[in-house]
């Protein structure tokens, strides 16, 4: 399936309750990028993320993924084009096993048995569990369902991926993993967008960042653009990646993004 550019225009969404969440969001995410949502809680990272797969449907403006308008499209349609992995993966999963659970989305794509499996069994290895294909998905840790519910995303196989949050209740090792995963979707030309509060993370694994605050886009450039402006990230309440900020403590100029890139700066500094 081919991956399309996603345009977002002067988006507004407004919750049942009377809460306006996004006030006038314009976006463009063009095919193949890795992107990070960042910014503090209630910013409105979620909510633009939930509009993506049609979760969410504009209460103004518009979202289109490709040449689909997701006001017009339902939730199902879009789950072949937009994979999204929520923060909390207790609200996504629900079958008995681990397999049963990575080979739902696949199934109802209508793809063969064969291809079902194959591609469940893949994801599974992929996520380090592959080995707890049969077990209750809730006799796992967090970290471990967190990354299942990866595997029900990566089984579908869409051009587009979202994570919410991907490293919450990850262990250094479950972090190194995810973050190669990552890797892996861009290196296949796969739109990846992440929402993270995990400022490392974001630094090493994305491409461009965009900062929310009060449902509005305060920044929007590469990463390392971006996350050279504490003083405006200050005010989203987001602080800069540990190496960046430990560089500015040196007195090191440059933004690294790396440890590689923090110890080239200070050979040559």
């Amino acid at each position: 399936m081919d991956i399309k550019d996603i345009h977002i225009n002067d988006l507004t969404y407004t919750y049942p309750a009377g809460v306006t969440a996004l006030r006038d969001v314009s976006l463009r995410i063009r095919a193949g990028e890795s992107v990070t949502i960042i910014g503090q809680n209630g910013s409105g990272k979620t909510t633009l993320a939930k509009h993506l797969n049609g979760l969410l449907k504009p209460t103004s403006g518009s979202v289109r993924v490709g040449d689909i308008d997701t006001r017009q499209s339902t939730v199902a349609q879009l789950a072949a084009l937009v994979g999204y992995v929520f923060q909390n993966p207790d609200e996504q999963l629900f079958a008995s096993t681990v397999r049963s659970e990575v080979m739902f989305g696949p199934k109802n794509l209508g793809l063969p048995e064969e291809s079902v499996i194959s591609r469940s069994m893949a994801a599974l290895d992929l996520v380090g569990l592959k080995e707890r294909a049969d077990v209750h998905p809730y006799d796992l840790s967090l970290g471990n369902r967190k990354r299942v519910a990866i595997a029900s995303v990566l089984a579908m196989d869409t051009p587009v991926i979202v994570l919410d949050e991907p490293t919450i209740g990850q262990d250094h090792t479950g972090v190194e993993l995810i973050g190669q995963i990552v890797d892996n979707l861009i290196s296949q030309g796969k739109t990846v967008i992440t929402i993270t509060h995990d400022m490392d993370f974001c630094a090493e694994h994305f491409e461009r960042v965009v900062v929310m605050m009060e449902g509005k886009i305060l920044l929007n450039g590469s990463t390392r653009e971006v996350l050279a402006q504490a003083d405006v990230l200050m005010r989203a309440y987001v602080e800069p990646p540990q190496i960046s900020k430990l560089a500015t403590k040196l007195g090191i100029k440059g933004v690294p993004l790396s440890v590689d890139e923090f110890v080239d700066l200070i050979i040559r500094s």
